[in-house]
Parts: C-alpha cells; structure tokens; sequence
C-alpha cells in the first residue's frame, strides 16, 4: 500500500474555466515549430545548426553551453528556417519547418528494465532528453556532472486551471512505465500521486516507491514532496521530472524515437471553449488556440498556469514544459466603487474579506491579472507560511536573498526550493512582492557563488 501524507498547508483557488476531459481535440500539424532555451532554466544555449540544414526529429538544434554533450531535440524533421536572436545576441528560439512526411532518427529500441544507470544517462544524453529534465539545487535543467542520489516525478498537478495528467496519461501507460522503469535504474526514484488517483494505474506502477500526498495545493508540487521525503543539503543533487517528459524518455526506450506529443490544457474564463489539446512541443499558440481565444486588449494569454506562467501572445510556442496554456482578464479596464471595502460575494479571498467564502469550495472565481496594490514593506505575518508546507522559513529565506546574505539563504533552505515553491505566498502576499523572481534571482546568486 502507498505511503500516504496529508498536508493542511495550502490554499486551492477554483477559478473559472476549467478544461473538461470530455472535450479532447487534435491540434493540425502546423507550417512551423520552434523550440525555445528559455524553457530550460539555467541553459547556456549554443546552437549546432544553421538556416537550410534539415534535420530529423531528434536531432539537437543547440546545446548547452558549458556542457555540450547536453542536446536539445528537435521536435519535428525539417528544414531550419531561422535562428531568431535578441538583444546581445541572445538565442530566442530555432525554428523548423517541417517535412510533409516525418523522419525520426532511430535511437533502437531498448528495454530499461536490462539497463545499467550509465546505459540510460547516455541515451537520455544522445536522445537530448536530459536537459528536460531539472534539478535541485538551483532548480535548472539536469546536467550530466553530478549524479542525483533521488529522482522525483509529482503525477498529479493542482495550480489553478492545471492539466489533469490522467487526461494525458490514458493510451500512454506502457510508455510512463518504461520511463520510470529507466530513471530508477539511475538512483531511487520516487512517484508522488494524489488520493483521487490512489485507485487508478498510477497506484501499481512499478520500480518506484509510490507516495500520495493528501492536501491542498501546492501539495502537488514536486518541491514539497523532496521536502517531505528526502530533502536536499548542500553538496547533494536531486532530479525532478515532469510526468510527460517520463512519458518522453519512456517511448525513446520503447519505441527507439524521440515522439514529443503532448496533450495540453486549454483554459481559463476567457477561453470560448475550455478543452484538452493533442499538440507537439513547440506548436504555434496561434494555431493551438485557433477557434477558442480571439485576443483582446483586455485578455492576459499566460504560457502556463496562471500562477506560475508567463504571460505570452499568440506569436509563443508550446513550451518544452508547457502544461497548459490559460487566458484571464487582465482587469486594467475595471473600475471598482469603494474597492474592498464593499461586502463582495464573487471575488476570491485567502483571508475570508468577502462573503464569497460562505459559498464553499465549489464555488468558481473570475480573477484578474491585477496585483490590487502597490509593492510595500515587509510585514512578518506568517502569510508565506501558511500556505507553505514545507520546513522552512520562508519569510526570513525571502529576506535573506533580498539581502544577499548567501549563509543565511543557506542555513534557511534555499537549496532545496524553486520559484513556484512561492506562487502561493506570492498570491496571498500583502506586500505585493514578486517572491518568484526574487527566488529566481537568489538561485543564480547562489548557483553563480558556487560554480
């Protein structure tokens, strides 16, 4: 039976426009795909090909950096059409057109089960898989110098508007098996899953110790499960693995490609028609969102949740970790009488200001992009803390990166969280402080200090 912990820290925000399982559609192949380094956190992008070269699916269109055996797989086969650079040169994706029949490089077929830890790391190496792949400390892309003494894979997600990964799951198992079956044989792999999937295939999985985490969100976050089973101490590295990119290494192993297909969420109260979509990574969101987002002046498209996304246009890609892609109002056309002090009853709060709360849980929220308020002192509340269940300090860790206190970011934790370890605390924030971009920021102090 699954080890079960049950968390009361959290806070769940039901907002409108959830996708329905029963509304799945596939998505055309489009005229163009692209892949972007800014999806890989931590990645000095190099790129190893130039306009007109044609690859096949698989093949890497740039590498890290500082570790070049570290490729990044191209999603389709085509004809690289273009390698868009910003300001100072930065690398702001490669894109492909692609060929009317695709071609994949055949990596063979191989049975994890049979393999040694070395024999996987060097197909995930080969196949550009492993920079999917991220790693605690520091919360970047995995990288092939430290091995981690614990792998970890959350297959369930409970941000606002998230994917449900059943939904992705299904016609997939074989193929999550294999991946799991593959990371364990590198170092002990943990699989966290909800109650609610505690009765499903998930709970059976094999090679893997199966957790279910009982709890609001963030209990889904892969963060508070490393923190609750094995947390992470200077000098140590830990893995963690979203539940498609298992589902990517495992059909590299069971089918002897690299097949990014995904299914993907699309929601939120501004989405005419809230559904599921089988797309590919680095799909145009213009083609993604065809026939359900028109845009607006007053409409925030968001690559992601809408906690932890990144706000984004029509002219993005499907991201190599992108979950879901949500549209809410942006709310700078809102003119309030009163403001809060009226005695609402359709507006969300954490600390019960409004009536909503009498209604339940299930009530369903229309939120907006605004902060309500402007960035202010530092108040030490225990805000961060209740919706953190994490053992941590996270009010006096915030303070310590504003700071730049590298000992005291230390002996608080910060090698064991990420950003979106902080979107909650950054949501019920009084002081309107970006605790995501501070988290981000301290990281790379630390991660720079270190190297």
């Amino acid at each position: 039976m699954a080890n079960v912990i049950k968390l009361r820290k959290g806070l769940d925000i039901n907002l409108k426009g959830k996708a329905a399982a029963s509304n799945r559609i596939s998505v055309k192949p489009s005229g163009e795909y692209a892949l972007v380094p800014e999806d890989f956190p931590g990645v000095m992008p190099k790129v190893v090909v130039k306009e007109g070269d044609h690859v096949k699916a698989g093949d890497a269109l740039f590498v890290n950096k500082k570790f070049p055996e570290v490729g990044f797989a191209s999603p389709v086969s085509g004809t690289v059409t273009a390698v868009v650079r910003g300001e100072r040169r930065k690398l702001l994706c490669v894109k492909v057109k692609p060929d009317d029949k695709q071609e994949f490089r055949d990596f063979g077929v191989k049975d994890p089960a049979t393999l040694k830890g070395e024999a996987v790391m060097k197909a995930l190496l080969e196949g550009g898989l492993l920079g999917f792949v991220n790693q605690l400390p520091y919360a970047v892309s995995a990288t092939p110098d430290a091995l981690p003494k614990s792998i970890f894979v959350s297959a369930f997600r409970d941000m606002p508007l998230t994917a449900d990964f059943n939904v992705e799951l299904e016609g997939n198992e074989k193929a999550f098996q294999a991946g799991l079956t593959a990371l364990s044989k590198i170092a002990k792999t943990y699989l966290g899953i909800s109650p609610a999937q505690a009765s499903g295939p998930l709970a059976s999985m094999k090679d893997v110790e199966v957790n279910v985490f009982d709890g609001p969100c963030p209990a889904a976050n892969v963060g508070v499960q490393v923190n609750h089973l094995d947390p992470v101490n200077k000098g140590e590295v830990v893995w963690t693995v979203d539940p498609t990119t298992v589902i990517f290494i495992g059909r590299l192993f069971v089918e002897g490609k690299v097949r990014m297909n995904r299914t993907i969420a699309v929601a939120g109260s501004e989405m005419q028609q809230p559904c599921y979509a089988d797309v590919l990574v680095g799909q145009p969101l213009k083609d993604v969102l065809a026939g359900h987002f028109n845009g607006g002046d007053h409409v925030r498209l968001i690559n992601g949740n809408p906690l932890t996304g990144r706000k984004c246009s029509l002219d993005d890609y499907v991201g190599g970790h992108t979950s879901e892609v949500t549209a809410i109002p942006e709310g700078d056309d809102c003119d309030e009488m009163l403001g809060w002090i009226m005695p609402r009853i359709n507006e969300f709060s954490a600390n019960r200001s409004y009536f909503s709360w009498l209604f339940g849980k299930a009530k369903e929220y229309v939120l907006d992009a605004r902060v309500k308020g402007g960035e202010r002192h530092m108040i030490m509340s225990g805000e961060y803390d209740s919706v953190m269940p994490m053992d941590i300090y996270p009010e006096y860790l915030i303070k310590a990166i504003i700071t730049g206190n590298i000992d005291k970011m230390e002996q608080l934790g910060i090698y064991e969280v990420a950003p979106e370890d902080f979107a909650l605390a950054e949501f019920v924030d009084s002081s309107k402080l970006e605790l995501q971009r501070i988290v981000r920021e301290g990281l790379d102090m630390l991660r720079k200090e270190n190297a």
